[in-house]
């Protein structure tokens, strides 16, 4: 054990989430399809890993239902949102079936939903899978990259979408 871990105090999970919440991030949806459906969630917690070999990560909750659905089918799609995506993401970030009813998309190259105006995708292959308490560490292996528009990101900050400031 480590001394230092042993006597360190409590952290408060509110607490947690306000100052994890001063971290700007941008957002993307995360696809697949099962059995022939289109399937996703938000995700805000999504990170490039390795140049080489080509990797990122992603880190869903333990609670989600479509993660394991995601994981049988091997493969996905991150998309990464333009600004005005913000209510895709809403509808894709909550619970329930139907989601992708009146959401474009075309398949991506590994044939994950690509969704209609996202600044750019990467298309993966599931890697590994990692603990990480309350949420699942999960890495994947790019197989394609594509950039789709130079439209500005949707920004996560202070538990609100927010648009970077014209420059």
């Amino acid at each position: 054990m480590d001394p230092v871990l042993d006597q360190a105090p409590a952290i408060d999970a509110s607490a947690f989430k306000t100052v994890l919440g001063r971290f700007a991030s941008g957002v993307t949806v995360i696809t697949a399809l099962d059995e022939g459906e289109p399937i996703g969630f938000a995700c805000q917690s999504f990170a490039s890993l390795s140049i080489d070999p080509p990797l990122v990560s992603f880190f869903p909750a333990r609670t989600s239902s479509t993660w394991p659905r995601i994981r049988a089918a091997g493969r996905f799609c991150v998309n990464i949102l333009a600004d005005d995506q913000a209510e895709i993401c809403r509808r894709l970030g909550r619970p329930g079936a139907d989601k992708f009813t009146g959401v474009e998309w075309a398949a991506s190259e590994n044939g994950s939903p690509l969704l209609a105006g996202a600044m750019a995708s990467i298309d993966c292959a599931l890697h590994d899978e990692v603990d990480g308490g309350d949420h699942t560490i999960v890495i994947g292996r790019v197989t394609s990259l594509n950039e789709h528009s130079e439209a500005r990101p949707l920004v996560f900050y202070r538990a609100a979408f927010n648009r970077l400031a014209d420059q």
